[in-house]
């Protein structure tokens, strides 16, 4: 199985190249892909720095649910690597972690937690884990998620809670040392504590709609279009597909203990 580690970009000429030279390292990724999400610095310079990576250019910005549909637009790997450009103290090691659980079979998506990093980041990934930016997810799975390229701050939630509905097998990864700045730090106070704001609002609500279970089953069955199901997908139709990708996974399981 191919995985394409894929990074959204805005602004990040400070930390992306040390991001991509650690993923570049990694022993389980074959494809690196920059999303340069409409940067107005030297974002896109930086990381074609880094021998092997590929660069994405979007004409403006989009918002993280577009970069990370746009780098998965690109590539036609069969795990995705999802990772933020800013992260502070990742190795190939927590990149390979990451990417294992999918890898060997035992989840479709796996997430990555900070921990033994800052404080604050560190909490904040403890009370909620489902808004992690370090995830790796089967390319079935994500294909399948509804109105991710329109969500820009919420895009992790809508993942989570895309997969938790339909009971997606998910591991939970400890990063170890691995952290990222504070908004505060990388736009000052104001602009920070405006940014944070209205990425928490977004995020909450997401959370606390309590249409949002079935609209998403609604939109899922309106957009989604498996092609042994046609054009008019029944929720029967989703659960025979979805029971058919976890018996793939336990099948490649068996077939690798066998070995």
């Amino acid at each position: 199985m191919r995985v394409a580690a894929v990074l959204p970009a805005y602004n990040e000429e400070a930390r992306v190249k040390d991001v991509l030279v650690a993923v570049c390292r990694a022993r389980s990724v074959d494809e690196v892909v920059v999303v340069n999400d409409g940067s107005t610095d030297a974002t896109a310079a930086r990381a074609l720095e880094v021998p092997g990576v590929y660069l994405v250019s979007l004409p403006r910005n989009m918002g993280k649910g577009g970069a990370m549909a746009a780098g998965a637009r690109f590539t036609d790997a069969d795990i995705l690597l999802f990772l933020d450009a800013d992260l502070i103290g990742l190795q190939p090691e927590h990149v390979d972690a990451l990417v294992e659980p999918v890898r060997a079979g035992r989840a479709l998506m796996a997430v990555g937690r900070f921990s033994g990093g800052r404080k604050l980041t560190d909490l904040s990934q403890r009370l909620a884990p489902s808004i992690s930016g370090q995830r790796a997810i089967a390319r079935e799975v994500f294909e399948q998620i509804p109105g991710i390229a329109t969500v820009r701050y919420g895009v992790e939630m809508q993942i989570t809670r895309f997969c938790r509905y339909y009971r997606i097998p998910t591991e939970t990864v400890r990063l170890a040392g691995v952290t990222h700045p504070m908004k505060e730090e990388k736009l000052g106070v104001l602009r920070g504590w405006a940014s944070r704001g209205r990425m928490y609002g977004q995020i909450l609500r997401i959370m606390l709609d309590p249409r949002a279970p079935r609209r998403t089953v609604e939109r899922t069955l309106r957009l989604l279009r498996p092609p042994e199901y046609g054009p008019g997908v029944s929720p029967l139709g989703f659960q025979r597909w979805l029971g058919r990708l976890n018996r793939k996974r336990t099948a490649g399981r068996s077939t690798r203990t066998r070995r």
